[in-house]
Order: structure tokens, then C-alpha cells, then sequence
């Protein structure tokens, strides 16, 4: 998938940085009890609303089996 401007400028919405579709609003998780990502060193990602929801499933350990 390209990220390059279109003739009518940049595509609408904004990226999912797991899925890769373009989406109205992203969301990141930075604090949670025992889960700190304001002081430890990674790459910022953000997630559709979707990704967002298995990643914390998974992340909480409620994933489905």
C-alpha cells in the first residue's frame, strides 16, 4: 500500500499501523497497571478500533481460544 499523495492531496482518515486500513480515529494504550509505555523506549504505534480490541484481548490475556 502507498502512502503517497493522490491529485487530490493525501488520502483521507488516518493509518492503522497493524491492519493498514485507513480509519476515522486510531487509539494507543500508554498506561495501564502494570503496562508503562510512557517512559520505555519503543516505536509509538496506533490502532483502529478494531486492532485496538484484540491487542488489548490479547495484551490482558482474554484473547478467545
Amino acid at each position: 500500500m502507498s502512502n503517497a499523495d493522490g491529485p487530490e492531496g493525501p488520502p483521507a482518515g488516518l493509518l492503522c499501523d497493524f491492519c493498514g486500513e485507513r480509519v476515522e480515529s486510531v487509539r494507543r494504550v500508554a498506561l495501564d497497571r502494570d503496562y508503562d509505555r510512557l517512559v520505555t523506549p519503543h516505536r509509538e504505534l496506533y490502532a483502529c478500533a478494531d486492532c485496538s480490541e484484540k491487542k488489548e484481548r490479547a495484551r490482558t490475556g482474554l484473547a478467545s481460544r
